[in-house]
């Protein structure tokens, strides 16, 4: 078979399908962003009278604030053309043979129910504002765990353990896009490990969003509880279209006393998306968060994943890699807060860029006066594939107690001529030699990604590296 060398020569259809649909077979807001929008989200979802007032203050909040202007541009992205709530007419079923056909063929064609036979606890899958989809093993329930989404545990026995909890990590006012996320949020997941429950295998929530011009805005709240042991695994596409897409989700984390939670992701937006998503984890005494984090696509990222290190000897570890390639300016990072006493953190990234790809690796740790003994350590490594490409790191470092114990590294580097001539005196084309480079710059990380996801991600990086020489 002939050897493809060119990007546009390479068969995208795993994410960038989609089925064409009439306006018959969903409910849709009018684009834009006004009060009237804001209250007929809120009618369609049945909200309770205390939520319905967290979206109206939310929407006050993001016409009082500014946007960002320190990081990738935004100039692109207006909310008057964005529609922020369209459902699917179908209700959420436990079923795959009850979803309907062409929504079924999007997540079969994407691998979902394959990878709930095989090695997933439970499922949750969203099309668009809407979870379509949504089970979890019997064995797994009859440990009391529960996983549902957002919406139906807002109506159920959870329903104030959600509202002590939602965006209390995440308040509107923290900024522009948490305010529009708490206004206009749909869907997502609810998590609930009762104390000392391990589930063994991983849960997972996909998120897919199909229509042009639209924005995703789900919201995933997780309670880990003392001494209970979970992994969840969030993966996400979209197919790529010629106006601006919007994902602006929001996900809560709480890692109670003695417990684990480790939150995996691999993002594969269409790069036509604005990525301004907000994750934000709350660790308690012994407790430990570990986040395994992959970014491969959107137009443009500003991804932050927060860990505030409350109790004493919590711990964190973060693990990510970002690729970004032609027209993608991809700025992401993390914030680390210690406040308990003997706390740890340990990160390493990755990034990667080609094709006059921009990446930024942004990290900041703070080390409150009371986190005596905190222990932290961040090394950024990135590599360029080439000389239009950029890489940046910028860390930052606020430490307030005597004790602490703080280090940073960071590498910035390309690929040796050297190494490429080596690999091509041994049979192998100079593509396939950059490929095995940047595959071996990037196995730390894939050897953290649950199996089928750490697959993906070599497939994307090959994908990638077609058409990359000269």
């Amino acid at each position: 078979m002939k050897e493809k060398t060119r990007v546009d020569d390479v068969d995208r259809n795993l994410y960038d399908f989609r089925f064409e649909e009439s306006d018959e077979d969903f409910y849709k807001v009018e684009s834009g962003l006004t009060p009237e929008i804001v209250e007929q989200i809120s009618r369609e979802k049945k909200d309770p009278q205390w939520m319905r007032e967290l979206r109206l203050d939310s929407l006050k909040a993001y016409n009082e604030m500014e946007a960002p202007d320190w990081g990738p541009s935004l100039e692109g992205l207006d909310m008057r053309d964005i529609v922020t709530y369209i459902k699917p007419k179908t209700e959420m079923v436990a079923s795959w043979d009850e979803v309907p056909a062409d929504i079924k063929e999007t997540f079969e064609r994407l691998g979902i129910p394959q990878a709930e036979r095989e090695s997933l606890a439970g499922v949750g899958a969203q099309y668009d504002s809407e979870l379509v989809y949504h089970n979890m093993k019997q064995e797994v329930a009859e440990q009391g765990v529960v996983y549902t989404n957002l919406e139906s545990a807002l109506h159920g026995p959870y329903s104030e353990m959600i509202r002590e909890h939602f965006m209390k990590l995440l308040p509107a006012r923290d900024h522009k896009f948490m305010a529009l996320h708490g206004a206009v949020w749909s869907g997502g997941s609810f998590v609930y490990v009762p104390p000392g429950v391990k589930v063994e295998i991983p849960l997972q929530s996909y998120f897919r969003l199909n229509a042009p011009g639209a924005g995703q805005f789900e919201h995933t709240l997780i309670i880990v509880d003392e001494g209970a042991d979970l992994h969840f695994i969030e993966g996400c596409s979209a197919p790529k279209y010629n106006i601006a897409n919007l994902h602006a989700g929001a996900v809560e984390l709480y890692v109670r006393k003695n417990a684990r939670l480790r939150y995996s992701t691999i993002e594969n937006w269409s790069k036509n998306m604005y990525n301004l998503n907000s994750k934000r984890a709350l660790v308690e005494e012994g407790g430990k968060m570990e986040w395994v984090s992959g970014s491969f696509g959107s137009h443009t990222g500003y991804l932050y994943p927060m860990t505030i290190l409350k109790g004493d000897n919590s711990k964190c570890e973060f693990t990510g890699i970002t690729f970004a390639g032609k027209g993608q300016n991809l700025d992401t990072g993390l914030k680390i807060v210690h406040s308990g006493k003997n706390t740890t953190s340990a990160v390493n990234t990755k990034s990667i860029s080609k094709d006059g790809g921009i990446g930024t690796m942004r990290s900041s740790v703070l080390v409150n006066p009371g986190a005596e003994n905190a222990k932290s350590t961040v090394d950024c490594a990135t590599l360029m594939l080439d000389s239009d490409s950029c890489s940046d790191t910028i860390p930052v470092m606020d430490i307030r107690t005597q004790s602490a114990d703080v280090g940073h590294e960071a590498k910035i580097g390309r690929i040796s001529n050297d190494a490429i001539f080596y690999l091509m005196s041994r049979g192998m084309t100079e593509e396939d030699a950059r490929a095995m480079i940047v595959s071996g710059f990037a196995d730390n990380v894939s050897k953290e990604l649950p199996l089928e996801y750490a697959i993906e991600m070599n497939n994307l990086i090959r994908l990638e590296m077609v058409g990359s020489i000269g």
